[in-house]
């Protein structure tokens, strides 16, 4: 392959497109979990937990239109994406990957749905999505707080299984996997 990267995914790697929606999700996912851990160890006031956390409902509706981009695009290159593998390891390779997918978008769907639902309104990067309401529509949040906050902490642990596996498949089985998402493929 030459020092271009093809916008579209091809069985040898994948494509600028997914490459950067696959980076972008996971500095503000990594972003958003850095804030939420803060407020656990060092509180909700700390300068800090605020630096991290300022903007988290603003990230969230972003993560949540990229999740949704993120999905539609691999639905859209599943047939040109490089093979998983068969048998037993290649089935958990998607089902991890199914499942991250899942939470990388109910995770802030929960969040918004709390927020439309909520008293105080929808205003990512204060465009006005719902006005406040007086009173809140209890389904949406209930949802959300059922949701959001125990989903966010399981999707945190399936992206450390997944930066586990990346490092087995780099440093064990020196498969390429890395280099196919990094752009070095």
């Amino acid at each position: 392959m030459s020092g271009r990267t093809p916008i579209l995914d091809t069985e040898a790697g994948y494509g600028l497109v997914t490459r950067l929606l696959h980076w972008s999700l996971a500095v503000l996912i990594l972003w958003q979990l850095a804030g939420m851990g803060f407020k656990r160890v060092l509180g909700g006031e700390s300068a800090v937990t605020q630096f991290f956390r300022g903007h988290h409902g603003d990230l969230g509706a972003l993560i949540f239109a990229l999740a949704v981009a993120r999905v539609l695009w691999a639905v859209a290159m599943r047939n040109r994406r490089p093979d998983h593998g068969a048998g037993l390891q290649g089935l958990a390779v998607k089902a991890g990957h199914a499942a991250l997918y899942a939470l990388i978008v109910l995770v802030p769907l929960a969040a918004i749905l709390r927020a439309i639902g909520g008293t105080r309104g929808f205003a990512p990067f204060g465009l006005e999505i719902t006005a406040p309401r007086e009173a809140p529509i209890e389904w949406m949040v209930a949802f959300g707080n059922a949701l959001h906050g125990e989903a966010g902490w399981v999707m945190a642990a399936l992206i450390a299984g997944h930066v586990v596996m990346v490092g087995l498949h780099e440093g064990l089985w020196r498969d390429g996997t890395l280099k196919r998402m990094a752009g070095r493929a």
